[in-house]
């Protein structure tokens, strides 16, 4: 167990913290290559999709066959796509590369596949906290990347550091060896009680399952839209690129605590009501963010509270997944629930280029983040999390 968590919670530190600063790039981008703002947001809107949709076909190879290779696939596209994206001469490429060759790598190395080899190696009374361990690891990786990355683009130039990540995407190799499983050797996953097939549509037929993808949507629009464009933000209303920097390392700070006692309390409290309570508060800290004078210290506070708010439904989310339907297909039910999220976070940072460039200000955005909020609290309440009752399924070959 403890070589599943330090190998697991080091990928999803290198994988997500390199993503997470990639709305230190949007400017530098934009202004060298003579791009808008939604040229910019529209790729890593693309991404998020391409991350969502390859997430469900990860989710199901490392299922079937084990983590392992399915990582070592998504740390070697990761490090081609971050080349790419720094020598991308078009809108287009640029897309191509930040957009799907990224979204497809991210999907390999984050949560969908590392919680799947979690929920299999780790007791049922320890899933949520071990769980909410990894998460905080993808926090801390926010909290250490974020300010490297600015320091990289400040001192080397955007694209010497886009190539400099991807040699660290690299060092994903190495660790997925730590998460190979004896039991998918030589191909041979082990015994089912379902198929894909048969996972899926009672997945899909649940309301709860419904419900909890319609929340984890939300997720992704707020988290999405405030890591992308919170630096042109900043920058637009007269603060320096430092805070901005800062800004984006306080949510990763913060959120490692935020997702380690979500995954805690999940183990002792109802998961639906930890998940309402989130996305209601969040509704909360955005609007007075939105409401108050507009100061470094106004950004860092809601950066601190906002990060305990972060990522903190990842490991409630994929635990209630397990617990609902067990692990035979955690990871590709996990996948499908993300592929919710992402469809959310294409909308969150696509919508804030596309309206920011027709409107002039992020206004309309933050006000449909707000109203998502409390939408996604009240979705929420109502989920069944205790394990689904089946009948005498049938035996998958």
């Amino acid at each position: 167990m403890a070589q599943v968590l330090v190998c697991g919670a080091a990928i999803v530190t290198l994988s997500m913290g390199i993503r997470h600063g990639f709305g230190l790039w949007l400017q530098p981008i934009t202004q060298d290559q003579g791009w808008t703002r939604e040229n910019f947001a529209f790729a890593l809107a693309i991404q998020n999709l391409a991350w969502g949709v390859a997430g469900i076909f990860a989710g199901m190879l490392a299922d079937r066959f084990g983590a392992f290779r399915v990582i070592v696939a998504g740390a070697v596209l990761y490090a081609l796509g971050l080349v790419g994206m720094a020598y991308s001469p078009t809108p287009l490429l640029f897309a191509l590369s930040a957009g799907v060759m990224i979204g497809v790598a991210q999907a390999g190395t984050t949560y969908a596949v590392i919680y799947g080899v979690i929920g299999r190696n780790v007791a049922p009374e320890k899933r949520s906290n071990a769980m909410g361990i990894a998460a905080a690891a993808g926090s801390f990786g926010q909290f250490l990347m974020v300010p490297t990355e600015g320091f990289l683009i400040s001192t080397l130039g955007w694209q010497l550091a886009l190539v400099l990540l991807g040699m660290a995407a690299l060092l994903i190799v190495p660790l997925a060896w730590g998460l190979r499983e004896p039991g998918f050797a030589g191909n041979a996953a082990p015994a089912r009680q379902q198929t894909i097939a048969q996972a899926l549509a009672e997945a899909l037929k649940y309301p709860s399952f419904q419900l909890l993808m319609l929340g984890y949507f939300v997720c992704g629009f707020q988290v999405v839209f405030i890591g992308v464009h919170m630096p042109s933000y900043l920058r637009d209303h007269g603060l320096t690129p430092q805070v901005a920097s800062y800004s984006l390392a306080l949510i990763g700070l913060f959120n490692v605590f935020g997702t380690y006692i979500a995954g805690a309390l999940g183990q002792k409290l109802a998961k639906r009501k930890i998940l309402a309570f989130i996305y209601f508060a969040r509704t909360v800290v955005i609007a007075l963010f939105l409401l108050l004078p507009l100061t470094p210290m106004s950004v860092y506070i809601f950066s601190a509270v906002m990060g305990l708010l972060w990522l903190s439904t990842v490991p409630v989310t994929n635990a209630m997944v397990a617990q609902i339907f067990g692990i035979q297909h955690l990871s590709m039910l996990g996948g499908f629930v993300f592929f919710a999220h992402q469809i959310g976070s294409f909308l969150g940072v696509w919508l804030g280029g596309f309206l920011y460039d027709r409107t002039g200000s992020y206004d309309v955005v933050w006000g449909i983040t707000i109203a998502l909020g409390v939408l996604a609290g009240l979705l929420n309440l109502p989920i069944k999390e205790t394990a689904i009752a089946r009948l005498s399924p049938s035996p998958a070959h």
